[in-house]
């Protein structure tokens, strides 16, 4: 939740005049619970989702980082409510997990995709194929010199995520 890239991705979606709610899955920080491999994960994306209608009314644009990302993807792309997706850092191999993302052929809201060129856990390749699998509308940007933290190119991400807020029509 205070990652540096989840900050600046809540400042970008701030700047656009978004709502934004940033939590800690189960297990994480002074979140309660334990870490479950992405399946109660996804119950509290679905809780958080629940939660932004309830309290805004607006339609919401997902956005997540890494294992945020992941799970959070598969969580939305089926909520009605949920406008579009913002994957930053997607992971495809980290720490001797694959990510698997089959469920995004037949996700056909607008989705964003930003990942720095030398990310460790999302290599150039295997998240290229992951996009091309991946129904449209979609976009890819890769920020070449930046890693899985984008660091040094924070301002890069936030321009990134700007800009496709703009295009976007809510």
């Amino acid at each position: 939740m205070h990652n540096k890239v989840v900050y600046a991705a809540m400042k970008a979606l701030n700047e656009a005049g978004l709502p934004v709610l940033r939590f800690n899955f189960r297990g994480a920080g002074l979140s309660q619970g334990e870490h479950d491999q992405g399946r109660g994960e996804a119950q509290d994306v679905r809780a958080a989702l629940d939660w932004l209608d309830r309290e805004f009314h607006l339609p919401i644009i997902f956005a997540g980082f890494s294992f945020g990302a992941a799970v959070g993807l598969r969580a939305a792309c089926p909520d009605k409510r949920v406008t579009a997706l913002l994957s930053l850092g997607t992971p495809v191999e980290a720490e001797g997990r694959a990510y698997q993302y089959a469920f995004l052929r037949d996700c056909r809201k607008p989705k964003l995709f930003v990942s720095g060129g030398h990310d460790q856990y999302g290599p150039r390749a295997a998240l290229e194929q992951v996009v091309a699998a991946a129904a449209d509308p979609k976009q890819l940007i890769l920020i070449n010199k930046a890693d899985h933290f984008f660091d040094g190119h924070l301002h890069d991400l936030r321009q990134a995520i700007s800009t496709w807020i703009g295009a976007l029509s809510l």
